[in-house]
C-alpha cells in the first residue's frame, strides 16, 4: 500500500526508517539523531521515538517514530524539515535512507542484519510478551471493575483487558525487549550468539 492510497487511514501507526551509517561517523549520527527527534516531537501526533542500535558487526540503525494517525506520520515523511535534515548527514551514510510507514505489528521485527526473524523467534517472543501480561493485568483492573461495574460485564472486561495488553505492548515493552534481545532474534542457526 502506497502513503497516498493510505493517507485517510487513521490510527496509532509508526514512522520507520532504515540508515547504514558509516561506522567511523557513529557519535556523528548520534548527535544527529538527538536533533531529528527534537524537531519531529514538535509535529502533530507525535508519540514517541524508539532507536534500535546496530547489533556488533553492523551498522544498521533503525529509528522508529509513532504517530497517532497515518496522516500524522505522513505530515512528517512530507516535511521540509525531513530532507533538510537528512541532506546533512548524507556524507555518512552508505546507501540511501529506507523509509517506510506501518500500520501493523511488523515494525516490532524491523530486521536487523537478517533479511527477518525466524518465524518460530516471533512467536515465541510475542508470547513471552502477551502471556505474563494476560495474567497481570486482569488482576491489575479487578479494583476499575469493581469501581465502574458495567466494564466488568462479559464482553465489556475482555474488550478493556485487550485494549492495555495491547497498548503495553506496542508502545512500553515490545520495542524494548526486541532490543534487548537483537542478538539473538536475528541469529540464523550456526551462527547463534
Amino acid at each position: 500500500m502506497s502513503i497516498a492510497d493510505a493517507s485517510a487511514r487513521t490510527g496509532s501507526v509508526t514512522f520507520v526508517v532504515q540508515h547504514w551509517v558509516r561506522r567511523d561517523a557513529f557519535p556523528r549520527y548520534e548527535e544527529w539523531l538527538r536533533g531529528v527527534v527534537d524537531v519531529c516531537s514538535g509535529y502533530p501526533g507525535y508519540q514517541g521515538v524508539d532507536i534500535i542500535r546496530p547489533v556488533p558487526g553492523d551498522n544498521k540503525y533503525s529509528t522508529v517514530v509513532r504517530f497517532a494517525t497515518f496522516a500524522d506520520a505522513e505530515r512528517w515523511c512530507k516535511s521540509a524539515d525531513r530532507p533538510r535534515l537528512l541532506a546533512s548527514i548524507t556524507d555518512i551514510l552508505e546507501r540511501d535512507d529506507q523509509a517506510r510507514i506501518e500500520t501493523g505489528i511488523d515494525f516490532w521485527f524491523t530486521p536487523q542484519s537478517q533479511p527477518q526473524a525466524l518465524r518460530w523467534k516471533q512467536w515465541l517472543v510475542t508470547t513471552s510478551v502477551i502471556w505474563p501480561l494476560t495474567l497481570l493485568v486482569p488482576w491489575l483492573l479487578d479494583p476499575l471493575f469493581a469501581a465502574v461495574p458495567w466494564l466488568g460485564l462479559y464482553g465489556f472486561r475482555q474488550g478493556v483487558v485487550a485494549a492495555v495488553v495491547v497498548a503495553l505492548v506496542v508502545f512500553v515493552v515490545m520495542p524494548r525487549y526486541v532490543r534487548l534481545i537483537a542478538g539473538w532474534l536475528y541469529s540464523r542457526p550456526g551462527r547463534e550468539r
